[in-house]
């Protein structure tokens, strides 16, 4: 998902040129975006209402 996202989502793609100016790696700028990636998801995950079971 990151490397699709490294292509195509405008964000990612300026993020990216940003950390290359920075003087990260290419693996380097990959571990960061994993961390997001995981984090963003965590939150959509727990926004997500519970469902209702009934018995």
């Amino acid at each position: 998902m990151v490397i699709v996202r490294m292509r195509f989502h405008q964000p990612t793609i300026d993020y990216v040129a940003r950390r290359t100016a920075d003087g990260k790696t290419k693996q380097e700028i990959i571990r960061c975006l994993k961390r997001y990636l995981a984090r963003e998801i965590f939150q959509a995950v727990k926004a997500r209402p519970r469902p209702t079971t009934t018995t």
